[in-house]
């Protein structure tokens, strides 16, 4: 490893750590470091060596903690990633594409009951879904700004709408090294759990102003063909949404309008981003805390539940892509999370289970 700057490096590092050895190879610089106390430490060294184009990795090998830095070269964007107009124009496409998806829905509705004008209704549709998108995106950039970890713009991705979901959700990525576990958990929380109280309003709203049928007219509706019956499953916040109006009982049918919509697809995103797999965000906090090896296991229990609930296309998903690359790997990946973090995941799995999309016969039977 040569280059001019290895002098300043070496007294960095022996400016914060108590080093008792140092290794000069080829390709990088190792320092046996004797700190107790290196997580702050080497957070600190990492953001220096960062700025220099090198990064350090601690590890622990034989039974000693060691410092080992290598030079840094930044990963290029694709460069339509690169263009400050791709995620500009993705989101153009995805708030056109919602738009056709409730104005859609909003006129299939009104065929069988009057729930507003198409396009109004195709507006709140799409401020509800992409409220919920978007405060999910800004709960990362805000967590990640927190941590002085850069990242880029969302980018909405388009979906199929009218005969599907008009979006399949967003995603940033981050332009830095991600330093230890803590800050690899906490952007990783903050997204779902921000995306989550929009989503519980949405949803709050949408059962408020659904409109009900009773169950003879709805079965004559049914024989018609008029009204498809909901097979996609209901979460366990959109039944308790129901149930806190006296709604979705027995003799009754809720019909299920755009914003109830915008809902269950905003629960739906927030159990799939909760999952403990591959580089999904509860991936990322699973890694945290179980390691690379337990998160694989992880993984493939993550996909077993898909299937069982009939998603066998994001099963398939989650095994193409952790086969290709299984998950990120913090350069402090020794140091423990904090005992806050492990209760707050124990509430990451409840909140998982309650944005399920459970089938019927899944559900409690506390409606009245």
């Amino acid at each position: 490893m040569e280059d001019n700057s290895q002098e300043d490096i070496i007294s960095l590092v022996k400016s914060i750590f108590e080093v008792s050895d140092f290794t000069k190879t080829e390709f990088s610089l190792e320092f046996r470091i004797e700190d107790f106390d290196f997580k702050s430490k080497f957070e600190n060294l990492a953001r220096k060596l960062e700025n220099m184009n090198y990064a350090g990795k601690l590890e622990e090998i034989d039974n000693g903690r060691y410092v080992i830095i290598q030079k840094f070269s930044p990963k290029k964007q694709r460069k339509w990633m690169s263009s400050s107009w791709t995620p500009r124009i993705l989101f153009a496409i995805v708030i056109s594409f919602v738009m056709i998806d409730g104005y859609y829905r909003t006129s299939g509705t009104n065929s069988i009951i009057e729930i507003g004008d198409p396009l109004e209704m195709a507006g709140v549709y799409t401020l509800s879904l992409l409220g919920i998108l978007g405060i999910h995106e800004l709960g990362h950039i805000i967590a990640a700004k927190i941590h002085r970890l850069k990242t880029t713009w969302p980018y909405f991705i388009p979906g199929l709408p009218v005969i599907g979901i008009p979006t399949f959700g967003a995603f940033i990525q981050s332009r830095g090294l991600t330093i230890n576990r803590e800050i690899l958990f906490d952007v990783a929380i903050a997204g779902p759990i921000a995306g989550l109280v929009i989503a519980i309003i949405v949803s709050i709203y949408g059962a408020y102003t659904a409109p009900m049928l009773d169950q003879d007219i709805a079965a004559g509706l049914f024989a018609e063909s008029k009204l498809i019956e909901w097979n996609q499953g209901e979460p366990l916040l959109m039944t308790a949404s129901l149930a806190l109006f006296g709604k979705g009982g027995d003799g009754q049918e809720v019909i299920m309008t755009p914003v109830m919509f915008a809902a269950w697809i905003g629960f739906l995103i927030t159990f799939l981003n909760l999952l403990p797999a591959w580089q999904l965000d509860g991936g990322h906090m699973a890694r945290t805390l179980l390691g690379p090896k337990l998160h694989r296991y992880a993984t493939f229990g993550s996909m077993a539940i898909l299937i069982l609930l009939n998603y066998w296309l994001m099963a398939m998903l989650i095994l193409i892509m952790s086969s290709r690359n299984p998950g990120a790997t913090p350069l402090d990946d020794i140091s423990p999370l904090s005992r806050n973090r492990k209760l707050a995941y124990i509430g990451i799995i409840g909140l998982a289970i309650l944005c399920a999309p459970l089938p019927s016969d899944f559900l409690p039977n506390f409606l009245p």
